[in-house]
């Protein structure tokens, strides 16, 4: 079983190390063929992603953050991550059948 850091963003992969999270991989991208059954996947995933990995038995926590309007757009530092409350949370996301 791996756990993966996805976020292309510095601010966020800092914010990681500092925060002690133990990874085996930090990756800009997630390929989904890539997990296997029993994986952890942290990040900020698209809701479709997460349920498709949610699907293949995958862990999924998500990077929480409350980003006011000013911040935006920005790449954030640590310092403000933190400031705008960043915290992981674990979903479990399904797709509803049709």
């Amino acid at each position: 079983m791996s756990v993966y850091f996805v976020s292309r963003h510095p601010g966020a992969k800092q914010w990681a190390e500092e925060e002690g999270l133990v990874v085996d991989a930090v990756v800009d991208h997630l390929d989904p063929a890539a997990v296997q059954t029993g994986d952890t996947i942290i990040g900020s995933l698209p809701i479709n992603l997460a349920a498709q990995i949610c699907a293949c038995g995958c862990r999924y926590l998500h990077l929480c953050l409350v980003v006011p309007r000013e911040l935006r757009g920005c790449e954030l530092t640590t310092e403000q991550m933190r400031l705008c409350g960043a915290r992981l949370e674990e979903y479990k996301v399904g797709a509803k059948n049709r």
